[in-house]
Protein backbone atom coordinates (compact mmCIF):
# COMPACT_ATOMS: atom_id res chain seq x y z
CA UNK A 1 0.00 0.00 0.00
CA UNK A 2 1.51 3.22 -0.82
CA UNK A 3 1.43 5.75 1.84
CA UNK A 4 -0.41 9.11 1.43
CA UNK A 5 1.72 12.22 0.31
CA UNK A 6 3.07 14.77 3.33
CA UNK A 7 1.87 18.28 2.63
CA UNK A 8 4.39 20.09 4.08
CA UNK A 9 5.07 23.65 5.82
CA UNK A 10 8.69 24.61 6.27
CA UNK A 11 9.09 27.10 8.95
CA UNK A 12 12.46 28.67 9.21
CA UNK A 13 13.19 27.28 5.93
CA UNK A 14 16.37 28.93 5.37
CA UNK A 15 18.08 27.80 2.21
CA UNK A 16 16.06 24.68 2.09
CA UNK A 17 18.14 21.97 4.13
CA UNK A 18 14.47 20.13 5.15
CA UNK A 19 13.79 20.34 1.46
CA UNK A 20 16.28 18.90 0.33
CA UNK A 21 15.83 16.15 2.85
CA UNK A 22 12.67 15.55 1.78
CA UNK A 23 13.57 15.14 -1.51
CA UNK A 24 16.28 12.35 -0.51
CA UNK A 25 14.26 10.42 1.72
CA UNK A 26 11.80 7.99 0.96
CA UNK A 27 8.94 9.73 1.60
CA UNK A 28 5.85 11.34 -1.28
CA UNK A 29 5.41 15.02 -0.60
CA UNK A 30 4.19 18.38 -1.45
CA UNK A 31 5.81 21.38 0.36
CA UNK A 32 2.94 24.08 0.38
CA UNK A 33 4.90 26.95 1.67
CA UNK A 34 8.42 27.81 3.35
CA UNK A 35 8.69 30.30 5.63
CA UNK A 36 11.91 32.82 6.66
CA UNK A 37 12.03 36.55 6.96
CA UNK A 38 16.43 36.27 5.53
CA UNK A 39 15.48 37.46 1.95
CA UNK A 40 18.58 36.19 0.88
CA UNK A 41 18.16 32.65 2.08
CA UNK A 42 14.61 33.22 0.02
CA UNK A 43 16.49 33.67 -3.20
CA UNK A 44 18.71 30.43 -2.75
CA UNK A 45 15.79 28.47 -1.46
CA UNK A 46 13.63 29.77 -4.90
CA UNK A 47 16.99 29.29 -6.84
CA UNK A 48 16.51 25.43 -5.94
CA UNK A 49 13.19 24.79 -5.25
CA UNK A 50 11.17 26.92 -7.89
CA UNK A 51 7.90 24.87 -7.31
CA UNK A 52 7.12 25.99 -4.04
CA UNK A 53 5.78 28.95 -3.02
CA UNK A 54 8.29 31.09 -0.28
CA UNK A 55 6.89 33.63 1.87
CA UNK A 56 8.82 36.18 3.31
CA UNK A 57 7.15 36.65 6.57
CA UNK A 58 7.40 36.12 10.60
CA UNK A 59 5.65 32.54 11.45
CA UNK A 60 3.47 34.26 14.00
CA UNK A 61 1.76 35.62 11.85
CA UNK A 62 0.41 32.22 10.60
CA UNK A 63 -2.56 31.35 12.51
CA UNK A 64 -4.47 28.12 12.85
CA UNK A 65 -7.23 29.01 9.99
CA UNK A 66 -4.47 29.11 7.02
CA UNK A 67 -3.05 25.87 7.89
CA UNK A 68 -6.16 24.55 7.79
CA UNK A 69 -7.30 26.17 4.31
CA UNK A 70 -3.75 24.88 3.18
CA UNK A 71 -4.69 21.62 4.34
CA UNK A 72 -1.31 20.83 5.60
CA UNK A 73 -0.62 18.01 7.70
CA UNK A 74 3.65 17.96 8.21
CA UNK A 75 5.49 20.83 10.15
CA UNK A 76 9.17 21.02 9.95
CA UNK A 77 11.15 23.33 11.43
CA UNK A 78 14.97 24.70 12.22
CA UNK A 79 13.87 27.60 14.93
CA UNK A 80 16.74 30.26 15.48
CA UNK A 81 19.22 28.60 17.64
CA UNK A 82 21.16 31.79 19.30
CA UNK A 83 18.51 31.90 22.69
CA UNK A 84 20.32 28.72 23.26
CA UNK A 85 23.81 29.57 22.96
CA UNK A 86 26.48 30.41 24.97
CA UNK A 87 27.77 33.60 22.40
CA UNK A 88 23.40 34.18 22.32
CA UNK A 89 23.55 34.42 26.03
CA UNK A 90 21.40 31.32 26.87
CA UNK A 91 18.43 33.71 27.44
CA UNK A 92 16.06 30.80 26.47
CA UNK A 93 12.49 31.70 26.08
CA UNK A 94 13.32 35.48 27.98
CA UNK A 95 14.95 36.47 24.32
CA UNK A 96 12.69 37.61 21.23
CA UNK A 97 14.02 35.78 19.07
CA UNK A 98 11.97 32.86 20.30
CA UNK A 99 9.20 34.09 20.20
CA UNK A 100 8.08 32.80 16.75
CA UNK A 101 8.69 29.27 18.74
CA UNK A 102 6.15 29.74 21.67
CA UNK A 103 3.89 31.30 18.53
CA UNK A 104 4.19 27.89 17.38
CA UNK A 105 3.53 25.58 20.34
CA UNK A 106 0.60 28.29 21.27
CA UNK A 107 -1.07 28.14 18.57
CA UNK A 108 -0.17 25.90 14.95
CA UNK A 109 0.56 22.67 17.14
CA UNK A 110 -3.14 23.08 18.59
CA UNK A 111 -4.37 22.07 14.39
CA UNK A 112 -5.70 18.65 14.18
CA UNK A 113 -4.74 18.42 10.73
CA UNK A 114 -0.94 18.58 11.86
CA UNK A 115 0.21 14.45 11.55
CA UNK A 116 4.00 14.82 12.28
CA UNK A 117 6.35 17.36 13.34
CA UNK A 118 9.99 17.50 12.71
CA UNK A 119 12.19 20.32 14.74
CA UNK A 120 16.30 20.83 14.37
CA UNK A 121 17.99 22.74 17.05
CA UNK A 122 21.40 23.68 18.20
CA UNK A 123 23.24 20.97 20.99
CA UNK A 124 22.15 23.16 24.22
CA UNK A 125 18.59 23.07 23.44
CA UNK A 126 17.93 19.34 25.23
CA UNK A 127 18.63 21.28 28.52
CA UNK A 128 16.23 24.33 27.95
CA UNK A 129 12.60 25.73 29.10
CA UNK A 130 11.40 26.01 25.47
CA UNK A 131 12.39 22.42 24.80
CA UNK A 132 9.92 21.38 27.80
CA UNK A 133 7.08 23.49 26.90
CA UNK A 134 7.74 22.17 23.27
CA UNK A 135 7.90 18.32 24.29
CA UNK A 136 5.20 18.37 26.77
CA UNK A 137 2.78 20.58 24.22
CA UNK A 138 3.37 17.79 21.60
CA UNK A 139 2.03 15.26 24.28
CA UNK A 140 -0.44 17.15 25.24
CA UNK A 141 -1.71 17.35 21.74
CA UNK A 142 -1.36 13.35 21.62
CA UNK A 143 1.63 13.13 19.65
CA UNK A 144 4.35 10.22 20.34
CA UNK A 145 7.93 11.90 20.32
CA UNK A 146 11.66 10.75 19.77
CA UNK A 147 14.26 13.26 20.63
CA UNK A 148 18.16 12.84 19.48
CA UNK A 149 21.72 14.66 19.82
CA UNK A 150 23.19 13.84 16.54
CA UNK A 151 26.49 14.52 14.56
CA UNK A 152 26.68 14.13 10.66
CA UNK A 153 29.37 11.24 11.23
CA UNK A 154 26.76 9.04 12.69
CA UNK A 155 25.59 8.84 8.65
CA UNK A 156 29.13 8.33 7.31
CA UNK A 157 29.95 12.17 6.94
CA UNK A 158 33.87 13.50 8.12
CA UNK A 159 31.85 16.75 10.41
CA UNK A 160 31.24 17.07 13.76
CA UNK A 161 27.82 19.17 13.97
CA UNK A 162 25.80 17.97 16.85
CA UNK A 163 22.58 19.09 17.03
CA UNK A 164 19.42 18.44 18.75
CA UNK A 165 16.58 16.96 16.77
CA UNK A 166 12.70 16.10 18.20
CA UNK A 167 10.48 13.89 15.63
CA UNK A 168 6.93 13.25 16.42
CA UNK A 169 3.56 11.99 15.15
CA UNK A 170 0.05 10.75 16.00
CA UNK A 171 -1.48 7.95 15.93
CA UNK A 172 1.04 5.07 16.67
CA UNK A 173 4.18 5.36 18.75
CA UNK A 174 8.23 4.62 17.36
CA UNK A 175 9.96 0.63 17.63
CA UNK A 176 12.96 3.05 17.57
CA UNK A 177 14.50 4.40 20.37
CA UNK A 178 13.46 5.83 24.32
CA UNK A 179 10.13 7.92 24.24
CA UNK A 180 11.71 9.38 27.78
CA UNK A 181 15.14 10.11 26.68
CA UNK A 182 17.45 11.48 23.97
CA UNK A 183 19.04 9.11 21.62
CA UNK A 184 22.52 9.45 20.11
CA UNK A 185 21.66 6.60 17.59
CA UNK A 186 19.79 5.73 14.37
CA UNK A 187 19.17 2.58 13.05
CA UNK A 188 21.11 1.31 10.34
CA UNK A 189 25.17 1.47 10.21
CA UNK A 190 26.89 3.89 8.07
CA UNK A 191 30.69 3.94 6.90
CA UNK A 192 32.70 7.09 7.76
CA UNK A 193 34.19 8.11 4.57
CA UNK A 194 37.67 10.02 3.87
CA UNK A 195 37.34 14.09 3.97
CA UNK A 196 39.06 13.43 0.33
CA UNK A 197 35.27 12.40 -1.11
CA UNK A 198 34.02 15.63 -0.27
CA UNK A 199 37.33 17.45 -1.75
CA UNK A 200 37.35 19.43 -4.89
CA UNK A 201 40.51 19.77 -7.01
CA UNK A 202 41.28 23.36 -7.24
CA UNK A 203 44.03 25.61 -9.58
CA UNK A 204 47.37 27.06 -8.21
CA UNK A 205 46.89 30.49 -6.39
CA UNK A 206 42.80 29.65 -5.81
CA UNK A 207 41.23 32.91 -3.52
CA UNK A 208 40.97 30.07 -0.44
CA UNK A 209 44.81 30.01 0.10
CA UNK A 210 45.57 30.79 3.41
CA UNK A 211 48.12 33.21 3.46
CA UNK A 212 51.30 31.96 5.83
CA UNK A 213 52.40 35.53 6.90
CA UNK A 214 48.70 36.51 8.34
CA UNK A 215 48.80 33.21 10.05
CA UNK A 216 51.84 33.13 11.86
CA UNK A 217 52.15 31.71 15.17
CA UNK A 218 47.79 31.06 15.24
CA UNK A 219 48.81 28.25 13.25
CA UNK A 220 48.99 26.13 16.58
CA UNK A 221 45.28 26.31 16.86
CA UNK A 222 43.98 25.87 14.55
CA UNK A 223 42.33 22.20 13.31
CA UNK A 224 44.03 21.36 10.02
CA UNK A 225 42.75 18.18 8.51
CA UNK A 226 43.87 16.43 5.62
CA UNK A 227 42.33 14.12 2.44
CA UNK A 228 42.55 11.03 4.61
CA UNK A 229 41.06 12.52 7.55
CA UNK A 230 38.01 10.96 8.93
CA UNK A 231 36.85 14.31 10.67
CA UNK A 232 36.26 18.36 10.34
CA UNK A 233 35.08 20.55 12.55
CA UNK A 234 31.39 22.42 12.67
CA UNK A 235 31.59 25.09 10.47
CA UNK A 236 30.11 28.39 11.40
CA UNK A 237 28.15 31.62 10.14
CA UNK A 238 32.23 33.55 10.94
CA UNK A 239 33.96 31.14 9.04
CA UNK A 240 36.58 32.60 7.20
CA UNK A 241 36.22 35.98 9.29
CA UNK A 242 37.78 34.34 12.03
CA UNK A 243 40.43 31.30 11.72
CA UNK A 244 39.66 30.29 15.86
CA UNK A 245 37.03 27.92 16.23
CA UNK A 246 34.71 28.26 13.20
CA UNK A 247 35.94 25.46 10.99
CA UNK A 248 38.52 23.19 9.88
CA UNK A 249 41.25 24.18 7.75
CA UNK A 250 42.17 22.11 4.84
CA UNK A 251 45.87 20.57 3.64
CA UNK A 252 46.70 18.81 0.27
CA UNK A 253 49.56 17.47 2.17
CA UNK A 254 49.89 13.52 3.61
CA UNK A 255 49.45 13.27 7.73
CA UNK A 256 52.94 12.70 7.93
CA UNK A 257 54.24 15.90 6.11
CA UNK A 258 51.78 17.66 7.98
CA UNK A 259 53.70 16.17 11.38
CA UNK A 260 56.82 16.61 9.97
CA UNK A 261 56.44 20.52 8.96
CA UNK A 262 55.11 21.14 12.20
CA UNK A 263 57.93 19.75 13.76
CA UNK A 264 60.45 22.15 11.80
CA UNK A 265 58.31 24.97 12.85
CA UNK A 266 58.37 24.18 16.72
CA UNK A 267 62.46 24.71 16.27
CA UNK A 268 62.21 28.50 15.21
CA UNK A 269 60.34 31.49 16.21
CA UNK A 270 56.95 32.69 14.43
CA UNK A 271 59.27 36.01 13.72
CA UNK A 272 61.76 33.85 12.21
CA UNK A 273 61.43 34.95 8.06
CA UNK A 274 61.85 31.13 7.66
CA UNK A 275 58.41 30.26 9.74
CA UNK A 276 56.24 31.38 6.57
CA UNK A 277 57.94 29.86 3.81
CA UNK A 278 57.68 26.62 6.01
CA UNK A 279 53.77 26.73 6.82
CA UNK A 280 53.55 27.80 2.90
CA UNK A 281 54.57 24.71 1.55
CA UNK A 282 51.76 23.03 3.44
CA UNK A 283 49.35 24.76 0.44
CA UNK A 284 46.31 25.11 3.58
CA UNK A 285 43.59 26.74 2.22
CA UNK A 286 39.59 27.38 3.40
CA UNK A 287 37.31 24.97 2.43
CA UNK A 288 34.55 26.26 -0.51
CA UNK A 289 31.38 26.82 -0.31
CA UNK A 290 30.63 24.12 -2.23
CA UNK A 291 32.64 21.47 -0.13
CA UNK A 292 31.09 22.56 2.90
CA UNK A 293 27.50 22.23 1.15
CA UNK A 294 28.84 18.77 0.17
CA UNK A 295 29.36 17.98 4.20
CA UNK A 296 26.41 19.67 5.59
CA UNK A 297 24.59 16.73 3.03
CA UNK A 298 23.45 18.87 0.26
CA UNK A 299 24.73 16.30 -2.61
CA UNK A 300 24.82 17.79 -6.05
CA UNK A 301 25.87 21.06 -4.59
CA UNK A 302 23.86 23.91 -4.16
CA UNK A 303 22.35 26.79 -7.27
CA UNK A 304 23.63 29.91 -6.00
CA UNK A 305 22.15 32.89 -7.49
CA UNK A 306 24.81 35.09 -9.18
CA UNK A 307 24.97 38.05 -6.53
CA UNK A 308 25.28 35.79 -3.23
CA UNK A 309 28.88 36.56 -2.60
CA UNK A 310 31.32 33.64 -0.72
CA UNK A 311 30.55 35.12 2.64
CA UNK A 312 26.85 35.34 2.60
CA UNK A 313 27.58 31.54 1.16
CA UNK A 314 29.63 30.50 4.38
CA UNK A 315 26.89 32.91 6.63
CA UNK A 316 24.26 30.74 5.02
CA UNK A 317 25.28 26.97 5.49
CA UNK A 318 26.45 28.05 8.82
CA UNK A 319 22.87 28.65 9.62
CA UNK A 320 21.63 25.68 7.64
CA UNK A 321 21.28 21.82 8.88
CA UNK A 322 22.95 18.35 7.96
CA UNK A 323 20.33 17.22 4.90
CA UNK A 324 22.15 13.91 5.74
CA UNK A 325 20.87 13.46 9.24
CA UNK A 326 17.40 14.84 8.57
CA UNK A 327 16.58 12.84 5.32
CA UNK A 328 17.30 9.40 7.98
CA UNK A 329 14.65 11.08 10.67
CA UNK A 330 12.43 12.01 7.88
CA UNK A 331 12.56 7.81 6.92
CA UNK A 332 12.25 7.26 10.50
CA UNK A 333 9.31 9.50 10.89
CA UNK A 334 7.57 8.03 7.58
CA UNK A 335 8.36 4.29 9.27
CA UNK A 336 5.90 2.03 9.87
Amino acid sequence: MESKEWRVLELFSGIGGMHRALKESCTRFTVVAAVDINTIANDVYRENHPETEVWNRNVQAIGESEIDSLDIDTILMSPPCQPFTRVGKKQDLDDRRTDGFIAICANLLNCRKIERVLMENVKGFETSRAREMFVLKLRQMGFFCREFLLSPQIVGIPNSRTRYYCIARRHRDFSHGDSQGISEELPGKFDLRDLSEFIDTLPDGNEYRLPAKSVGKNCWVLDIVSPSSKNSMCFTKAYTHFLRGTGSIFCPKEDKVISETFSRLEKIPAEDQEFPKILDSLEMRFFTPDEVAKLMGFTGGIKWPEDVTNQQKYKLLGNSLNVSVVRELVNLLESS
